[in-house]
């Protein structure tokens, strides 16, 4: 019988493995997301939080991973100290890392914190180390890529945040929380009633 593909988003909530199982017994993403037989479109670390895609579309998933593509997936990290302007043009640039040099990335500092929700664990207070927030956009998604860019300009990730990968929007979904990709995010992905 054929049926139509699934699409999910789910807020991934910080210490969360982004997979079904683990030897270990860590909290995974089977632990908030009642839908067996789908897949997350990439990864998020288990330290970093928000926008999950899930799909049992292989073509879908391909299409959005796939550099080629160039979709743009939308972070908020906190980083140690306040950047200076011109601390954040490497990154607009693309700078050189292990793995080769990264595409460069639209960067903006907030002017005041995003409203997020208060992550379960705090991150780490330093009373003379202030912090600030980044708006960052990739279109490329490299292992722990964001972290590995805000420590080569000097201001580590504290906290991360994805907000967006290409239309679709966390919004106000609270960590662990899930739904259904809407008819116009489905549109705006271009998926046309795709069945299998």
């Amino acid at each position: 019988m054929v049926r139509p593909f699934r699409y999910y988003v789910l807020h991934k909530p910080f210490d969360v493995l982004t997979q079904f199982t683990d030897q270990a017994g860590r909290a995974t993403l089977k632990d908030f997301f009642p839908h067996p037989g789908v897949y997350p479109v990439g990864r998020l670390d288990r330290d970093s939080e928000g926008l999950l895609l899930l799909t049992d579309d292989g073509p879908l998933a391909h299409r959005l991973t796939d550099p080629r593509y160039e979709h743009p997936r939308t972070y908020l990290a906190q980083v140690e100290r306040i950047p200076e302007p011109t601390a954040l043009e490497p990154l607009r640039r693309g700078l050189d890392l292990k793995d080769g040099r990264t595409r460069p990335a639209e960067a903006e500092l907030l002017a005041e914190p995003p409203a997020l929700p208060e992550r379960s664990v705090p991150i780490r207070f330093r009373k003379n180390v202030p912090t600030a927030w980044i708006r960052l956009v990739l279109r490329e998604g490299r292992n722990r890529q964001v972290r590995r860019m805000t420590a080569a300009i000097g201001h580590p990730t504290l906290r991360l945040v994805r907000v967006a990968i290409g239309p679709v929007l966390l919004g106000d979904l609270a960590p662990g929380a899930w739904r259904e990709l809407t008819p116009q995010e489905r549109d705006a992905l271009r998926i046309r009633g795709a069945i299998r």
